[in-house]
């Protein structure tokens, strides 16, 4: 069977679903659920993902993600295969969970991005689990509303402000528009066009576009996106983005090296380089790499700034390739 087709570009939007093999539970208990959000939220600093909403659903799960970096298959590469290894070895299974690969939806962020929402975060009350969606724990309906607390790695702004730059106002009014979507029963995928693309015309003949320059390209798109970055591009990116070169960047200084540190990280977690490679360049040890990389992570979960750093120059890599 042919695989579906993939469209892949920075900015991209989708709605991405995947079901359980033969329709089994893919989530048998919470502590299911919870591992794959813990899987989730690492989207954003391993693979620059932003992720606008999701519903956990038993035999099958609803995201909502936006790709700065153009590498949707990647990501849900990632995502599937590391629940997939979790929850065989939990539950004691072997073979294949989800029922081949996901499904991805791409939508036209400005016209379609609520409707989606509300789609996704109805999604409980449809199947008859809850009367009210912020009944439901494994949504993220109720951080929308304010009454979860909202997790680092989920991102509402973006929909909230269509709805009012007040955050209390906006959060009052986004529950009203789901209230609204149950008496009306709206499915924004009823306006699906070439089973792929929710959006206007414009939107459509924008993604005709794309695919057919990538038709006639020797080499795909997908595998363009997918090319490996070298040390020598990271390492200017970084020397350019802060302000130094990059011989200042592998000396090994007693004192604090943030670019050195921001480089390491890049190429440990968004190439394929080694420890060993990346410790090569920079004239340490391999060790050293790792624990570098480490703390770095640490000192971005508690730093903001850090972490839009990271993902400015990831995008900035990725889109110039």
């Amino acid at each position: 069977m042919a695989r579906p087709l993939r469209i892949e570009y920075c900015g991209a939007v989708y709605h991405i679903t995947a079901r359980g093999n033969e329709r089994k539970p893919i989530f048998r208990e919470g502590k299911d659920c919870q591992r794959f959000l813990e899987i989730l939220s690492d989207l954003p600093q391993r693979f620059g993902a932003v992720i606008h909403g999701y519903a956990l659903m038993g035999n099958h799960y609803h995201l909502l993600l936006e790709t700065p970096m153009g590498n949707i298959a990647k990501a849900m590469h990632w995502v599937n295969a590391t629940y997939t290894g979790y929850f065989n070895r939990t539950h004691g299974r072997i073979g294949h969970l989800l029922q081949g690969r996901y499904k991805g939806l791409l939508i036209e962020k400005e016209r379609y991005l609520l409707a989606v929402s509300r789609y996704i975060h109805l999604n409980p009350v449809r199947a008859n689990m809850v009367e009210q969606p912020e009944q439901y724990e494994w949504s993220s309906y109720a951080q929308y509303i304010g009454e979860q607390k909202r997790s680092l790695w989920l991102t509402c702004d973006w929909i909230l402000r269509q709805f009012s730059k007040d955050a209390d106002e906006a959060k009052k009014l986004y529950q009203e528009f789901a209230r609204e979507g149950m008496r009306t029963q709206d499915n924004p995928f009823e306006h699906l066009k070439g089973g792929v693309v929710l959006g206007s015309q414009g939107f459509v003949d924008e993604i005709n576009e794309r695919m057919s320059i990538k038709r006639h390209r020797e080499v795909p798109e997908s595998r363009r996106l997918a090319k490996g970055l070298t040390i020598e591009e990271t390492t200017a990116a970084v020397a350019e983005r802060l302000g130094t070169t990059a011989t200042a960047i592998r000396e090994a200084r007693k004192h604090d090296n943030q670019a050195r540190k921001v480089c390491m990280y890049l190429l440990r977690t968004r190439t394929n380089l080694s420890n060993e490679e990346i410790a090569g360049y920079f004239g340490t040890g391999y060790t050293a790499v790792s624990h570098t990389v480490s703390r770095f992570r640490r000192e971005m979960a508690r730093k903001q700034s850090l972490r839009k750093l990271v993902e400015e120059l990831a995008g900035r890599l990725n889109c110039q390739l």
